[in-house]
C-alpha cells in the first residue's frame, strides 16, 4: 500500500493527517495479527507463529520509512514530537501484546510515561487495547511487575470513566493479590490509589461489585501505617458508602470499629465521619452504631472540637440521626454529658453545627415535658374535680423545683462556657447572650 501524499497545509493539518494515517495503518496491521493469532489457536500450526512474528515486526518498520521521514522534514519540534509518541506507542503496544516479560515491563513503563501527558493520549491507548494485558500483569506473581502495571493503570484511569470501566471489565478486581496486607507500604499505597480511581464508578451507571473491592480496601486500611495510604482508603470507602446498598457489605467487614477509632484522630477524622454519616442513614448501619461501645461518647468528644467545624457538623449529624425517635439513645447521650456540649456548640459552633445542636436540644426538652406531663396533667385534672387544695400545692411546688433545677444547670453550663471562651472572644457578649435567652428555650 503506497503512502498517500500529505496535503500542503499548515503544520497542525499535516500533524492531524499523519496521526490519522498512522493510526489507520496500525489498526489494520493489528487486526491482521489478531486474525493470525486466532487461526493459530484453531489449527495449532507452528508456521502461523512465524508469520505472525514477521507481520508484527513489520508494523514499526514501515512507519519509519524514508517517505515518512520526508513528510516531517522541515517542520517544527512539536510536530516531530507528535510523530515520535505515535511511533513509541505503537512499539509499546506491540511489545505489550506479543513480547516476553522483560519487553512487557519496558512497555508498561513507556505507556505510563506517555499516559501522563494528556487525556487524549490515554483514550487512544485504551482504544489500542493496552488495558487487558496490563490487567493480566497485575495478576502475576512478581511484585515489581505488579507495581509497573498498577502504575500504568493509575495513569490511564486519570480523568476518564471509560478506561476505569474497561479495567473492571478486564477483571482487575479478581487479579488483585490475595493478601494485600503483607505487601510493602509503598506497594499498598499504589494499590490504594488504583482502587480509589475504580471506586469513582460507584456513583455512575456502571455496575461495580462492592463485595470484591471493599475487603481489599479494608485490608489495606487496617494494615497500613501511613496516613496518606489510610486517607486514600477512607476516600474509597466514602465513595462506596454513598451507595446505600453497600452498607451491609461494609458492616460485614467490621469496618465500623475501624472508622470510629480513626475518627478520634484529627488527621483521619473527617473522612471517617463522612463514611459513618453515609452508613447511619441505613437501618443496618444505624443498628451497628447504636450497639457499638464507642457510641455516643466518642462522637460527643468530637463534637467539642472547636477547631474542626467540619468534624463538629458531621458528628452532630450522626448523633441527631441516632437520637431521633429513640429515647434509649437519648438517655445514653444524656448520661454521657451531651447536653453541656450541645449548649456550647449551639452558642459557639458553625451555623450548621448550631442548627443541629439546637434540634437535638429541642428533643431533650420535649422529652422532659412528656415525662412531666403524664404525672402532673391527669393528676391536676382529677384533683380539681375532687377539690383537693393540698395536691394542687404539690404540683405548684414541683414546678418551682423544676425551674430551680433548670436555672442551676444553666448557670453551671454558663460558667464552663465562659471559662472556655476566655481568649477567643468577648466574655461579656457571650454572657449577655445567655442571660437574654429564656430558660424555656433550653431543656436544662
Amino acid at each position: 500500500m503506497s503512502i498517500p501524499q500529505a496535503p500542503k497545509t499548515s503544520t497542525d493539518s499535516l500533524s492531524n493527517w499523519l496521526f490519522a494515517y498512522s493510526k489507520l495503518r496500525f489498526f489494520t496491521r493489528m487486526r491482521r495479527l489478531f486474525r493470525l493469532k486466532a487461526a493459530k489457536k484453531l489449527d495449532e500450526k507452528p508456521v502461523e507463529t512465524v508469520e505472525a512474528k514477521i507481520e508484527t515486526e513489520d508494523i514499526a518498520k514501515k512507519i519509519e520509512t524514508e517517505d515518512m521521514g520526508k513528510k516531517i522534514e522541515g517542520h517544527d519540534g512539536k510536530f516531530c514530537s507528535e510523530v515520535n509518541w505515535v511511533v513509541d506507542l505503537q512499539k509499546s503496544v506491540k511489545r505489550l501484546h506479543f513480547g516476553n516479560w522483560e519487553e512487557k515491563e519496558a512497555a508498561a513503563m513507556e505507556i505510563k510515561k506517555l499516559a501522563e501527558e494528556n487525556l487524549k493520549r490515554r483514550k487512544t491507548m485504551a482504544e489500542l487495547g493496552v488495558i487487558p494485558p496490563l490487567v493480566d500483569m497485575v495478576g502475576s506473581k512478581t511484585v515489581a511487575r505488579q507495581r509497573l502495571a498498577v502504575g500504568a493503570l493509575i495513569e490511564l484511569a486519570n480523568g476518564t470513566f471509560t478506561n476505569k470501566a474497561l479495567m473492571v471489565e478486564a477483571g482487575i478486581l479478581s487479579k488483585l493479590p490475595e493478601n494485600l496486607s503483607v505487601l510493602e507500604e509503598t506497594t499498598k499505597q499504589e494499590f490504594a490509589k488504583l482502587l480509589l480511581s475504580i471506586s469513582a464508578l460507584a456513583n455512575s451507571q456502571f455496575s461495580l461489585t462492592a463485595t470484591t473491592i471493599i475487603p481489599n480496601v479494608v485490608s489495606i486500611l487496617e494494615s497500613s501505617s501511613s496516613i496518606k495510604t489510610k486517607d486514600l482508603c477512607l476516600s474509597t470507602l466514602h465513595n462506596l458508602s454513598s451507595v446505600l446498598e453497600n452498607s451491609g457489605t461494609l458492616i460485614s467487614t467490621g469496618v465500623v470499629d475501624t472508622l470510629l477509632r480513626l475518627s478520634s484522630l484529627k488527621e483521619t477524622s473527617e473522612k471517617s465521619l463522612a463514611t459513618l454519616g453515609n452508613m447511619v442513614v441505613t437501618l443496618s448501619g444505624r443498628k451497628e452504631l447504636e450497639h457499638n461501645p464507642m457510641v455516643p461518647e466518642g462522637l460527643i468528644e468530637i463534637m467539642s472540637w472547636e477547631e474542626s467545624p467540619e468534624c463538629q457538623e458531621i458528628s452532630a449529624y450522626i448523633l441527631m440521626i441516632l437520637a431521633h425517635q429513640s429515647s434509649l439513645q437519648r438517655q445514653k447521650m444524656a448520661k454521657a454529658g451531651i447536653v453541656q456540649v450541645l449548649l456550647e456548640v449551639a452558642l459557639m459552633g458553625s451555623p450548621l453545627a448550631q442548627k443541629r445542636a439546637l434540634k437535638i436540644l429541642q428533643w431533650f426538652k420535649n422529652e422532659r415535658q412528656v415525662r412531666v406531663g403524664p404525672h402532673s396533667g391527669p393528676q391536676v385534672g382529677r384533683m380539681q374535680t375532687i377539690g383537693s387544695p393540698v395536691n394542687q400545692m404539690d404540683v405548684g411546688e414541683g414546678k418551682k423545683l423544676m425551674k430551680r433545677i433548670v436555672k442551676q444547670s444553666l448557670d453551671k453550663n454558663m460558667e464552663t462556657i465562659t471559662r472556655r471562651a476566655n481568649g477567643v472572644g468577648d466574655c461579656s457578649k457571650l454572657k449577655a447572650l445567655v442571660i437574654s435567652s429564656s430558660s424555656k428555650s433550653l431543656p436544662y
